[in-house]
């Protein structure tokens, strides 16, 4: 499975089986998970066997069932931290998605008291990722149109541009609000986030399906 097809069959999930994560799968999300924080200044975490960061009046509100493996998007506070969180935290999410595993991006419904995540001083958790194997592989969410999330779109905006986008539509938002919008300018391309809630880490998850699919070789961002 590649990376566009990762984008398509990945889907929110919160409920998920007791099955545990082989040790070669979680190898390979250790080994990425320090290859970003080496790359980025983050300190994303793989934690496995948390069986108290769901176990809340919160998660069960929100729906969540036997996940006990999650990653922490931890990072030092910055102006740019949020959106730093959502692009690398999306690379994670993806990987997990062609090693079949599910994922889901959680704000807020996880217990903050008790868990295993590890914040130095000046750090800060973003949110955290579940992880493991789906009761079910999810289903779609309602996205909107290529015309809608482009200022001035045009048949001819370059292919690059358009399987960007499309890609970009196919991102995880909060509540799945896609309040993003995107400009071409030759191969210039601008992305402004709208008002919302935690649209600067939708703003990361979008740059980065955005950037797989149209190739960084083909633009700049401006």
């Amino acid at each position: 499975m590649d990376i566009l097809q990762a984008m398509q069959e990945r889907h929110s999930v919160r409920a998920y089986t007791d099955r545990s994560i082989e040790k070669e799968k979680t190898d390979i999300l250790f080994k990425e998970i320090e290859s970003i924080n080496a790359q980025s200044g983050l300190s994303l975490q793989l934690i496995l066997d948390d069986k108290d960061a769901f176990n809340s009046m919160m998660a069960h509100y929100g729906k969540f069932v036997n996940v006990t493996n999650y990653i922490a998007v931890v990072g030092k506070k910055s102006e740019d931290f949020d959106t730093k969180a959502g692009y690398y935290g999306e690379k994670l999410v993806l990987l997990a998605q062609t090693l079949g595993l599910n994922t889901c991006w959680v704000a807020l419904t996880y217990n903050k008291k008790k868990n295993k995540i590890r914040l130095n001083d000046g750090q800060r958790l973003a949110c955290v990722i579940a992880l493991g194997y789906g009761q079910t592989q999810g289903v779609q969410h309602k996205i909107k149109t290529y015309e809608q999330v482009v200022k001035n779109p045009s048949p001819s905006d370059a292919q690059w541009f358009k399987q960007g986008v499309h890609a970009a539509l196919l991102a995880p938002t909060a509540m799945n609000q896609q309040k993003f919008k995107f400009e071409l300018d030759g191969n210039k391309v601008k992305l402004r986030k709208g008002w919302g809630f935690y649209t600067k880490l939708d703003l990361g998850i979008v740059k980065y399906h955005f950037e797989a699919a149209a190739g960084t070789d083909n633009f700049t961002w401006q």
